[in-house]
């Protein structure tokens, strides 16, 4: 698990694709810091899509991505020099600076603007629209990895208020219009989601739940 806090910048380095269309990719990522300690079989998010690290040397680890992580994520859009959000998943003891994040990815937005200010920045993205229902004003998401509050949910967008220091430390800083970002909305919505269908299903079915077992 991930809680969406950055640790560091990385960037790919080397992109070896395999089979006509792609079936998938091995990635190799510069990233000092979440390489450090990092074992064969460990896992680092990249763009807040969850990697398992198959090798690791000096600064540097890579990761097999499949077909259906490609088609599902940005991470098909990436070659090298692509600069990237690292993080390491959080130990038990550690700070939960963020939310939870499983880095599975829902789906992927497109930059629609950035709207400078002194102090911080405006960014509209686009929202697919299976995953609105989940996305509410001043509720938790997940974009490229980074845990962020929701500053307005429409219909098929959202925007985000970025502060100085996310701008420099992730990829929304050089993200721009028209570049994909991966989306990862709230679990914890979707378990809510999930409990609510089934108790209208018991009720259409003339069942009602019992706690502890048959009454």
């Amino acid at each position: 698990m991930f809680t969406g806090i950055v640790e560091e910048l990385g960037e790919i380095t080397a992109v070896e694709n395999f089979g006509s269309p792609v079936e998938a990719s091995r990635f190799r990522v510069r990233g000092p810091v979440v390489t450090e300690g990092a074992k064969h079989g460990d896992s680092i998010a990249v763009n807040g899509v969850c990697l398992t690290v198959v090798e690791h040397d000096g600064d540097s680890f890579t990761a097999d991505v499949m077909a259906e992580t490609l088609k599902r994520s940005s991470l098909g859009a990436l070659g090298t020099g692509s600069r990237v959000n690292l993080e390491r998943p959080m130990i038990a003891d550690g700070r939960f600076g963020g939310h939870i994040v499983q880095g599975h990815v829902d789906g992927t937005g497109t930059i629609i603007e950035r709207l400078p200010s002194t102090h911080w920045e405006i960014v509209k993205i686009s929202l697919p629209a299976e995953l609105a229902r989940y996305v509410v004003e001043k509720g938790s998401i997940t974009v490229d990895g980074v845990s962020l509050t929701v500053v307005e949910a429409g219909a098929d967008y959202f925007t985000l208020s970025l502060i100085p220091t996310t701008l420099d430390l992730t990829t929304l800083g050089i993200k721009q219009p028209g570049d994909p970002v991966n989306l990862e909305v709230d679990v914890l919505a979707k378990y809510v989601e999930r409990m609510l269908g089934y108790q209208g299903s018991d009720r259409e079915n003339g069942r009602e739940g019992t706690q502890g077992g048959t009454q």
